[in-house]
């Protein structure tokens, strides 16, 4: 079996390109398996690497080096590709989706022998619009909050979280939280303005929120939850129990859906976010995959529900 090393050299702090590459060098060598390193230097380098691996029909295992993003593209490469499995090992600061393995995930998936020896489960996938998703579909003012904070990350003095809040500022504050939607989910259809819509196949997104603490990614089943037009108020008071997944708290407001295919659209253009991924128009129809990709992860960790 070959192991392909999948990075995003734009991911991570200055330096931890050089540092990964060292430590596959010495993990595989010494363990003597067959790897190859492949750096990206642009978006969708990775993803058409590793489509190359997954269609050669050759057992192999896919290591996307890199956050979400970079997982996105290898899951998009390998889904329905039996012969290959997906992992990520986190490089870079929003690594969402592993987060369902548990607290100590990021030491974790750094330990590269394990991940090597590990074993491999078939997830669920999302579709919305064409582009394959494994964790959360958000649309929303989260999404266009998340959406703009590449744009301000690149202002003088405005990394990180700074950038976030002054993304989260502009878009609360002055773009206004709700937008005109038309939201179908089975037999259901919600028309009017809306704040949130959130589907999961995943737990977590956005650095730190958990809607669904619940959601399985094997079980075949998504979960959306719509927030509706609210007051900045009530936004910013229903926050808390909406990242921590308390929604059952708050039914009077929050709207949860089971299903396999949901809609929305409107007359105006939408941001939606893929497992970090922006895309826009003004309707997405996001439903079960019928393909699955294999993800391997280390033994001893689990991704079901805790305590059930």
């Amino acid at each position: 079996m070959k192991h392909l090393f999948l990075i995003n050299p734009a991911a991570g702090k200055r330096g931890s390109t050089d540092a990964l590459c060292r430590q596959i060098t010495e993990t595989f060598t010494g363990l003597g398996l067959d790897y190859e390193i492949f750096l990206g230097a642009a978006p969708g380098d990775c993803e058409r690497r590793a489509r190359a691996a997954a269609e050669s029909g050759e057992p192999v295992r896919l290591y996307a080096c890199g956050g979400d993003g970079t997982l996105n593209e290898v899951v998009n490469a390998a889904a329905g590709f039996d012969n290959a499995a997906v992992t990520n090992v986190p490089k870079g600061t929003g690594n969402d989706f592993i987060k369902l393995f548990g607290p100590t995930y990021r030491t974790a998936f750094s330990d590269l022998a394990a991940l090597a020896a590990g074993p491999q489960a078939a997830f669920d996938l999302m579709d919305c619009n064409g582009r394959l998703g494994i964790d959360v579909c958000c649309a929303g003012v989260d999404a266009r909050i998340a959406a703009d904070v590449h744009k301000y990350k690149a202002l003088p003095f405005l990394g990180g979280m700074a950038a976030y809040t002054a993304s989260l500022v502009v878009n609360v504050l002055f773009k206004g939280l709700c937008r005109p939607t038309v939201i179908r989910a089975g037999d259901t259809v919600l028309d009017g303005e809306s704040t949130i819509i959130c589907i999961c196949n995943g737990r977590h997104y956005g650095g730190g929120f958990m809607p669904v603490g619940d959601a399985q990614p094997d079980d075949g089943i998504l979960d959306m939850l719509v927030v509706p037009k609210v007051s900045r108020f009530t936004f910013f008071r229903l926050l808390g129990a909406y990242s921590t997944g308390h929604y059952r708290e708050h039914q009077e407001v929050l709207s949860h859906f089971h299903g396999t295919s949901f809609s929305f659209s409107s007359p105006q253009e939408l941001t939606a976010v893929v497992d970090g991924e922006v895309m826009r128009s003004k309707s997405f129809t996001v439903s079960l995959s019928p393909k699955k990709v294999w993800f391997f992860y280390p033994a001893g960790l689990d991704y079901h529900i805790p305590g059930g």
